[in-house]
C-alpha cells in the first residue's frame, strides 16, 4: 500500500487510489483510456523480453494494456490482495480461473446455491472430466463430508442469488486452509466495503465488476484477486514454467496465460476506465442500498400480499446472526415470494420506479421474475432444491430515497 494511503479510511482510499497508485500523466486524477491493440518497441529485444515474461510490459491487448493494469492495481488495493487479473465479465473471470487450475480427475466442491449461469457452467465442467459436488455451504460440515482425496478447490458465493443464503465463510476458509484446498470466493454480492475477504482466508476472490464495483450499469468486467493466503508452490496444478516466480505471482501468471490469453476474455480499455471511476463511490453506494434494502424488507415482511421475504438483515433470516458477524451491512439483494393469488407479472408492471431488468448493483432499483428468466434453464426440480419458487421476484435495491421505494411497492401491491 502507498504511504499516502496507509492510514486513511476505506472511502478515502477508493477516491484517491487511481491517482496515487497509477500516477497518471499530466496531473490527471484518472488513468486515461488506452484503446490500442498493439504496442511498438524500438528494439525487438524489448518485445521478446515481454513475451518471455522477463520484464513487465504490454505486447497485445488481449493479454494486457495500461488501462487493464490500472484497474488491476486499484482492485488489488481494494481487496487487500497481492495481485489481480481483470476480465471481460464476471463469468469470464470464474470460468478462466477454474479451467486454469483444475484438470480431468480433479474434484470441486461448490455451493448448491450459485447463480444460474454459474450453475450451468459447473455442469459443463463434468464434460471435461472434472467432478463437481454441490453442497449446502451454510454449514461447513457439509463441505467436510463432501471432501475427497482428489478435492482441489471449494467455490462459493458469499450471499446466494436470489435466495440470499449466507455461506459459513470463516469456518469454510479455516477448513480449506487446514486441508490446503484452494478457497475460491465469489464476492460479487458483498464487495470489499461489506466483506473483508482476508478475514475469511480466501485464496482467490472473484468479482463481477459489472455489478456493485462499477455501479452504474455502463460497463462489463470481472476480476480475480490473489489474496496471499495459499501456498501455490505446493499446488499440484501449477505448471513448472511458473515455478520461478514469487509464490503469489505463480497462480496469476498461470491464469493469465491459460485463462485470459488462451480463452480470450479480455476487458476493453473503456470498460476498465469506467469501472475504475465507478469504484470511487462504492462505499457510499453500498451504505445507501443496504439501508434501503433493510427498510424495504421490513415493510414487505409485514405486508399481507407477500408470503416471504429473503434478506439477511431480517432477524427471521436463517443466517441473520452469521451475516451480522461477517458483513458491514446486509447488501442490496432482496427477494420475495408473493402470495399464490397475486400475479407477479401484473404486480411488476404496476411499478413506476422499479425497472424490469436483469442486473445487480445499479444505482436504480431493479426487479426480475426469477424462475421465468435468470433460472429458466435450470429444471424446476433443481430450482425447488435451491429454494426458488415460481412466484419469486428478485430485487437489486438502488440508492433512491427509501420512502419513494416503499410508496412504489405500496401502490403496486394495493
Amino acid at each position: 500500500m502507498s504511504d499516502q494511503l496507509k492510514d486513511t479510511g476505506f472511502t478515502t482510499r477508493l477516491v484517491h487510489a487511481d491517482r496515487i497508485l497509477n500516477s497518471p500523466e499530466d496531473g490527471s486524477v484518472h488513468s486515461p483510456v488506452n484503446s490500442s491493440v498493439l504496442f511498438n518497441y524500438p528494439k525487438v529485444e524489448d518485445l521478446v523480453d515481454i513475451f518471455q515474461g522477463k520484464v513487465a510490459g504490454h505486447a497485445y491487448a488481449r493479454t494486457s494494456s495500461s488501462s487493464q493494469s490500472a484497474l488491476q492495481n486499484i482492485m488489488t488495493h481494494v481487496e487487500g490482495g497481492k495481485a489481480s487479473l481483470a476480465f471481460a465479465s464476471g463469468m469470464a473471470a470464474i470460468s478462466a480461473t477454474i479451467l486454469s487450475l483444475l484438470e480431468a480427475g480433479d474434484h470441486l466442491i461448490a455451493s448448491r446455491f450459485v447463480f444460474g449461469n454459474t450453475a450451468t457452467f459447473l455442469q459443463s465442467l463434468k464434460r471435461f472430466g472434472i467432478e463437481v459436488t454441490l453442497v449446502d455451504v451454510t454449514d461447513v460440515e457439509q463441505v467436510k463430508i463432501a471432501k475427497q482425496d482428489n478435492t482441489r478447490m471449494v467455490f462459493l458465493e458469499t450471499i446466494a442469488n436470489p435466495v440470499t443464503q449466507v455461506a459459513d465463510l470463516k469456518a469454510i476458509g479455516e477448513y480449506c486452509d487446514e486441508q490446503q484446498i484452494v478457497y475460491l470466493v465469489d464476492n460479487t454480492m458483498t464487495p470489499a466495503s461489506i466483506l473483508n475477504s482476508q478475514s475469511v482466508k480466501a485464496s482467490l476472490v472473484v468479482n463481477s465488476l459489472t455489478k456493485y464495483i462499477a455501479g452504474h450499469g455502463n460497463a462489463l468486467g470481472g476480476i480475480v484477486v490473489e489474496m496471499g493466503n495459499f501456498k501455490w508452490s505446493e499446488f499440484a496444478r501449477i505448471e513448472s514454467g511458473f515455478a520461478h516466480l514469487p509464490d503469489f505471482q505463480q497462480v496469476i501468471a498461470q491464469i493469465k496465460k491459460r485463462g485470459l490469453r488462451d480463452m480470450g476474455g479480455c476487458i476493453s480499455g473503456q470498460s476498465a476506465h469506467l469501472v475504475s471511476v465507478g469504484v470511487e463511490t462504492l462505499a457510499l453506494r453500498t451504505t445507501r442500498f443496504s439501508e434501503n434494502a433493510l427498510a424495504l424488507a421490513q415493510y414487505l415482511d409485514a405486508h399481507p400480499k407477500v408470503k416471504k421475504v429473503y434478506y439477511p438483515g431480517l432477524e427471521s433470516h436463517p443466517q441473520h446472526q452469521l451475516a451480522k458477524t461477517l458483513f458491514c451491512g446486509f447488501g442490496g439483494i432482496l427477494s420475495i415470494d408473493l402470495q399464490d393469488n397475486v400475479d407477479c407479472f401484473a404486480f411488476m408492471n404496476r411499478m413506476k420506479l422499479v425497472l424490469n431488468a436483469t442486473h445487480l448493483g445499479d444505482t436504480r432499483t431493479l426487479g426480475i421474475p426469477v424462475a421465468h428468466t435468470i433460472f429458466y434453464d435450470i429444471a424446476q426440480q433443481e430450482r425447488e432444491k435451491m429454494g426458488i419458487s415460481q412466484n419469486m421476484i428478485r430485487y437489486s435495491i438502488g440508492i433512491e430515497d427509501s420512502k419513494d421505494l416503499i410508496a412504489d411497492f405500496e401502490q403496486a401491491l394495493a
